[in-house]
């Protein structure tokens, strides 16, 4: 019997969030920093470099999961085939769609939208004033 994949316990999926989160605030700021506080841009580019290594690691890790039971189950072809799917192919199909409904990912990729439009915004407003 194969193991049946689980979703990870809130406070894993809020720390990978937050570390998504401060990578991108730290990617972002640097354009402040070199304008303002030069001698930071280097530990905030490694921070932000680090945070984002072990959170697209956290995510990559999780597409595979998901991806790993999807086949393993043959969900897919069960699906297009009209085949009934059995207890344990709706238990995995309840994991797939409730990891993606938990997942942050769509409020970490607006983050990130807004905060580089900010970023944009700012050092055009810092390098107008620089001149």
């Amino acid at each position: 019997m194969k193991k049946h994949p689980h979703i990870l316990p809130p406070y894993v999926i809020n720390l990978f969030f937050v570390i998504g989160l401060l990578s991108a605030v730290a990617f972002r700021v640097l354009i402040v920093f070199q304008h303002i506080r030069p001698e930071l841009f280097r530990p905030v580019w490694y921070s932000g470099v680090i945070g984002y290594m072990f959170f697209f690691l956290y995510r990559y890790v999780i597409s595979e999961k998901r991806k790993k039971a999807i086949g393993e189950y043959g969900l897919i072809a069960k699906l297009e085939s009209g085949e009934k799917l059995s207890r344990e192919d709706r238990e995995i199909a309840i994991y797939l769609l409730s990891s993606i409904k938990k997942s942050r990912e769509n409020l970490n990729y607006l983050f990130i939208f807004a905060l580089s439009g900010v970023a944009v915004f700012i050092d055009i407003l810092l390098s107008m004033q620089a001149k």
